[in-house]
């Protein structure tokens, strides 16, 4: 397969780094530069937009004529935003804050293509039942996945944080670990990227 443009992920997740690689496309990761604090009266979908959108415009400059990913995600739970917690105290209060409720995760994707001036954008939902949760469960997660303080809700699915989920419904299971792949490759397939 060959590829025309340089493809570029803007994110530092590893995470979704891991999901890029699986399709077997080369990309560079690189770090954006861009406040991922929400702003105020935007809800989480507008919010994991933004910041999808942001960390892509953030290295645009960088690299006018590649074709940059930017991501992001937003967890939504009892008329509140849960970001990542990136810390082991904070994660403890968010899954005890969710613990037997519905969590609707919000997977924002953008595809830039600064040269031709196109924006292509998607925001998956997916929703997440967790199951009921003890303080005990909670820490004996955490310290069997300490990552997940780097996850939105801090459940890393991909891994042990399938423990934590009764269901889940979504069009793209690989949406919920941050990357939603199917609209993806709907988008590069539209800027020429013959994937197959």
């Amino acid at each position: 397969m060959k590829i025309k443009k340089r493809l570029i992920l803007a994110s530092s997740s590893r995470f979704r780094q891991q999901q890029l690689l699986q399709l077997q496309l080369p990309f560079e990761a690189v770090n954006p530069d861009y406040d991922e604090s929400p702003l105020f009266n935007e809800n989480a979908a507008q919010t994991a937009l933004r910041l999808a959108a942001g960390k892509a415009n953030s290295v645009a400059n960088q690299f006018p004529d590649a074709l940059i990913i930017g991501c992001d995600q937003v967890a939504w739970c009892g008329h509140r935003q849960l970001g990542k917690p990136q810390n082991v105290a904070k994660a403890q209060q968010m899954l005890a804050s969710i613990s037997g409720k519905e969590v609707i995760f919000y997977s924002a994707l953008v595809l830039m293509n600064p040269a031709e001036k196109r924006l292509h954008q998607h925001i998956d939902e997916t929703r997440v039942m967790m199951r009921d949760l003890t303080p005990a469960q909670i820490e004996h997660y955490l310290t069997l996945e300490p990552d997940a303080i780097y996850c939105a809700g801090a459940a890393k699915s991909e891994g042990l944080g399938a423990l934590l989920i009764k269901r889940i419904h979504s069009s793209d299971p690989n949406a919920l670990i941050g990357l939603p792949v199917f609209h993806l490759i709907d988008f590069l397939l539209a800027e020429g990227i013959h994937i197959l």
